[in-house]
């Protein structure tokens, strides 16, 4: 073999080696990656925003913001203990009632963003989600004490126990309540497709993921004059809050 054959040969050789390497050092990345997405965290600015510090034992980053949300351990779930803050297309801020602004972002930081259906549906951070009617009843049940498999499940106790303790309306039967479990539902009323925005300080929408038929999905509600946790069926264009329960291992 001739010296300029050699060289070209080693040449070979050191290209492959490199390239080998590279491939092995960008799988490297990858997978830190995905365990730094997984963690709910963003250490990557770049692909991400940045999170604040917070105590993880109370607290999660949403990665794709940096906002951080409390949640609760509610007998065998874990909900967001806030009602969702995503700014997601065509979700809105409520105002005053009879007013829908998408600005009035002061009320968002109170209440959470209100979303249509559609885009409730897949609005949740990483390593969560839209409960659905049975994630729902199970809460209802635990918060009143009752038992039973039967949905939809209504309740005449359960939100006495998962309003928060501030926030509703004056009401000689309701009004506040005793946030028993660290849900601390609030009154962020809801809005619709025509710019309508009601009942802010007065109920509380969440929507559900299950559908009721091709127009109308589920959603739970409490209010301020009565101590009720109940479910209705609403047109899918409707605005409500969100609130994401924690997927299962």
């Amino acid at each position: 073999m001739t010296d300029f054959s050699i060289l070209k040969f080693m040449d070979n050789k050191n290209f492959i080696r490199h390239w080998l390497l590279g491939k092995r050092f960008l799988a490297i990345l990858i997978v830190i990656a995905a365990m730094f997405f997984a963690s709910g965290c963003a250490i990557i600015p770049f692909l991400s925003a940045s999170c604040p510090k917070h105590d993880s034992a109370t607290h999660f980053c949403d990665a794709r913001d940096g906002k951080i949300y409390k949640y609760a351990a509610i007998g065998e779930q874990i909900w967001m203990a806030e009602n969702l803050n995503y700014n997601a297309p065509d979700s809105k801020c409520g105002g005053t009632d009879g007013d829908l602004k998408d600005k009035r972002t002061a009320n968002c930081d109170k209440y959470g963003r209100l979303y249509n259906w559609e885009t409730a549906k897949t609005v949740c951070p990483a390593g969560w989600l839209i409960p659905s009617n049975a994630d729902w009843d199970k809460l209802f049940r635990f918060a009143d004490g009752t038992t039973g498999a039967s949905s939809l499940c209504e309740s005449p106790t359960a939100g006495k126990y998962l309003k928060a303790a501030n926030g509703w309306n004056a009401s000689s039967v309701s009004g506040n309540g005793e946030d028993k479990f660290g849900f601390a539902a609030l009154p962020g009323g809801y809005g619709n497709s025509s710019g309508f925005f009601g009942n802010s300080g007065k109920g509380g929408y969440w929507w559900s993921s299950s559908e009721y038929n091709v127009t109308d999905a589920y959603s739970r509600l409490m209010y301020y004059s009565n101590e009720n946790a109940s479910w209705y069926n609403n047109i899918k264009a409707t605005l409500f809050s969100v609130r994401c329960l924690k997927e299962s291992d």
